[in-house]
């Protein structure tokens, strides 16, 4: 049986902290999953992709981070647990270094799309006002018959 490539290895490892970066993985957990040793995988994954297991699995996390800030109401320390970080100093710390403002900021200064839309007050609110219908309302008699 011939053997599979180290990259084949790798991208197993790069595949599972994409797919489960809001669980505890460590290097430890990615360097089994490409079925190397810590050490070995950590110079093999940095060698293929430019940037250390963990700096690769932070990165992923904190775009998803950025992702509920911009999208969510989630308070800051709910989303740092959403993703899979224990701890919100070390969060914000990791946060603002990679998009240059804390996680509050950041959020203000991506306003969700409704505060951006252009439409005036009526249309928001015919359009958003439920379609409830009552008993009866279509004109059917009973027994569904009209």
């Amino acid at each position: 049986m011939p053997s599979v490539a180290p990259a084949r290895h790798l991208q197993r490892a790069k595949d599972l902290a994409d797919a489960r970066y809001a669980e505890p993985l460590t290097v430890a957990d990615l360097a089994a999953a490409a079925r190397l040793s810590r050490a070995h995988f950590s110079r093999e994954f940095r060698r293929a992709f430019g940037e250390s297991p963990h700096a690769y699995l932070l990165t992923r996390r904190l775009e998803r981070a950025a992702a509920l800030l911009r999208h969510t109401d989630y308070a800051v320390a709910d989303i740092c647990c959403a993703v899979g970080l224990t701890s919100v100093g070390s969060f914000t710390t990791s946060f603002t270094r990679v998009y240059g403002l804390p996680p509050a900021a950041y959020r203000a200064a991506h306003p969700p799309a409704s505060e951006l839309v252009a439409l005036p007050g009526c249309v928001v609110r015919a359009y958003g006002r439920p379609k409830n219908r009552t008993f009866r309302e279509d004109g059917a008699g009973p027994g569904g018959l009209a």
